[in-house]
C-alpha cells in the first residue's frame, strides 16, 4: 500500500450541516459521541464502483435480515460516498482485518485521490456482481444492490440486498472502541 498522501489532491474539509431546531438542545454532540464511543464496532470500508467510484471507512454497518439477505450502512448526506452509492445503485462492504488499520486510516483521509485512482495505492479486485472494489486482505466482503434509501437525519440509511459474499483467510478483526483501534483475536471465545 502506498502512502495515504501520495498523489493526493487538496480538498476542502466537509462542512457540518446546520442543526435543526428540533435537534438543538436534544443531545449535545460531544456527549453523544462520548456515549457512542463506549460501543465497540467492527471497521469496514464501503466501496462503490462505476463512474463515481469511491471508498470510505465506516463503522455504521449492520446485518438486517438473513431471508432475504439484507444489510445496512449509514453515510452522511454531505459525504462523497453518498452520491457514489446512489449513482452506482450498489456498494460493497469490506470487513477489515486486524492488520489493516492503515487501510482504514487511508479511506478516512479526504486528501486521497478521486475516483478509481484512490484504489491504485491498495490491492483490490472489482466485485463480479457490482464492480465495487473488493479490498485485498479483508476478513470478508459483501456485494450489495441498493434496495432502499431511508432518511436518517444528516445521514442516509442505505439498505442493501446482498448479492455476493466472500471470506478472506484472516481470523483477527479490527475494532474501533473508545476513540481508537483495537484487535480482536477471532480464535478467542468468551467463557
Amino acid at each position: 500500500m502506498g502512502s495515504p498522501g501520495a498523489n493526493s489532491v487538496e480538498r476542502r474539509p466537509l462542512q457540518r450541516l446546520p442543526k435543526s431546531k428540533a435537534h438543538r438542545g436534544l443531545s449535545p454532540e460531544p456527549a453523544l459521541r462520548q456515549v457512542m464511543a463506549q460501543f465497540a464496532t467492527g471497521v469496514t470500508v464501503l466501496t462503490a464502483g462505476g463512474e463515481d467510484a469511491h471508498g470510505m471507512t465506516a463503522n455504521a454497518f449492520s446485518s438486517v435480515s438473513l431471508d432475504p439477505p439484507l444489510v445496512l450502512c449509514c453515510v452522511a448526506k454531505a459525504a462523497r460516498m453518498h452520491s457514489s452509492i446512489v449513482t452506482a445503485g450498489s456498494f460493497a462492504v469490506n470487513v477489515l482485518a486486524a492488520d489493516q488499520q492503515r487501510l482504514s486510516e487511508y479511506f478516512a483521509d479526504w486528501r486521497r485521490p478521486d475516483g478509481m485512482a484512490q484504489f491504485d495505492a491498495v490491492g483490490s479486485t472489482p466485485g463480479a456482481r457490482t464492480g465495487a472494489p473488493l479490498l485485498t486482505g479483508a476478513l470478508a466482503w459483501l456485494e450489495c444492490e441498493l434496495a432502499q434509501v431511508l432518511d436518517g437525519g444528516d445521514h442516509s440509511i442505505f439498505l442493501g440486498r446482498v448479492v455476493a459474499t466472500g471470506r478472506g483467510s484472516g481470523t483477527d478483526a479490527l475494532v474501533f472502541y473508545g476513540g481508537g483501534y483495537h484487535h480482536v483475536d477471532g480464535r478467542a471465545r468468551a467463557a
